[in-house]
């Protein structure tokens, strides 16, 4: 987990230098790729075998790795729609994009991993209240 985590790292320097690119530049190539967001659909289909399926929304937590994944992941989806906001008025990459959706969907599926490599159960949330 650890070795994907600093993956992604390396990946969000890559994508916020494609963003910082003026609209206008002649720079060869694309940051993020459709190959990125496979391995990011990959990824999210190995961790997700590492727990049994939700039957229910969950309340984020449990162990402090899978905390900090889940606000990891509320970040990733802040950035997402303002991606999306952004995309709006100046396009970008549809690759890029979903990119950024995937990421935050792997950092869900890594904190309930993390939960379940832990034996910290999920928590759903109580309606009842």
């Amino acid at each position: 987990m650890r070795s994907l985590v600093r993956r992604l790292e390396h990946e969000l320097f890559v994508v916020q230098a494609e963003l910082a690119r003026a609209p206008s530049s002649t720079r060869p190539g694309k940051a993020i790729e459709h190959r990125h967001v496979e391995r990011l659909e990959h990824d999210i289909d190995t961790f997700d075998a590492r727990h049994p399926p939700l039957k229910s929304f969950v309340l984020p937590g449990g162990a402090a790795v899978a905390s900090a994944l889940h606000v990891a992941r509320t970040v990733a989806r802040r950035a997402e729609r303002e991606l999306v906001a952004l995309n709006r008025e100046e396009p970008l990459d549809p690759e890029l994009l979903a990119w950024a959706n995937r990421l935050s969907d792997l950092l869900f599926a890594l904190a309930l991993a993390a939960n379940a490599a832990l034996g910290v159960a999920e928590v759903p949330p109580d309606y009842t209240i």
